[in-house]
């Protein structure tokens, strides 16, 4: 290959580093707004929490402290894994919850969104091995799997569903504030 090709291929990647870095400065501020957007997708999806739901509430009780690290990739690193169970959960049977559908496709588009961005933003080389390790990572799966199984005993009922839309309500609105500290 030439110098000349060699210096193009340089080029173009300096632009595309640049251009990511830029993207990856403004992610909070991205991530607000697109939080902001799946809470209202959330809301959309379906109506009120129907009040039949309210003898089978649970309490997952969501693990703030997995939010709350020093570094700021470490809680990059949180977000990205929230966001990952999050679409993992919406991404089940779905069928007895009588939802919008095409708000619930939406929700899950831009949760996808979302996780590439973080994913793309995230120094996982420095990162990736500590947070593998980390108490907090296991918090979150475990967090995650009580909801999972949740919705399993209950046979993705429509008051599981509903339940557990509120549940990632909660959960959205603890990211979508730790975000906002971020970016202070």
């Amino acid at each position: 290959m030439s110098t000349f090709g060699l210096l193009q291929i340089g080029l173009i990647l300096s632009c595309t580093t640049n251009i990511s870095s830029l993207h990856c400065n403004h992610l909070s501020l991205q991530q607000s707004k697109v939080i902001e957007s799946s809470l209202q997708l959330l809301d959309k999806m379906g109506e009120k929490f129907p009040q039949r739901c309210l003898r089978e509430r649970m309490s997952f009780r969501f693990p703030e402290q997995v939010l709350k690290p020093r570094q700021k990739e470490t809680v990059k690193m949180a977000i990205e894994e929230i966001l990952q169970h999050i679409f993992h959960i919406f991404s089940k049977n779905l069928t007895l919850a009588a939802w919008d559908g095409q708000a619930l496709e939406q929700f899950q588009n831009g949760l996808y969104q979302q996780i590439e961005q973080v994913e793309a933003c995230v120094i996982k080389k420095q990162i990736h091995y500590f947070w593998s390790k980390e108490a907090s990572r296991l918090k979150l799966k475990k967090y995650f799997q009580k909801i999972d199984y949740f919705l399993k005993d209950k046979q993705h009922s429509m008051c599981s569903w509903e339940i557990s839309r509120a549940e990632m309500r909660r959960c959205l609105q603890f990211v979508d504030k730790v975000i906002k500290r971020l970016n202070n």
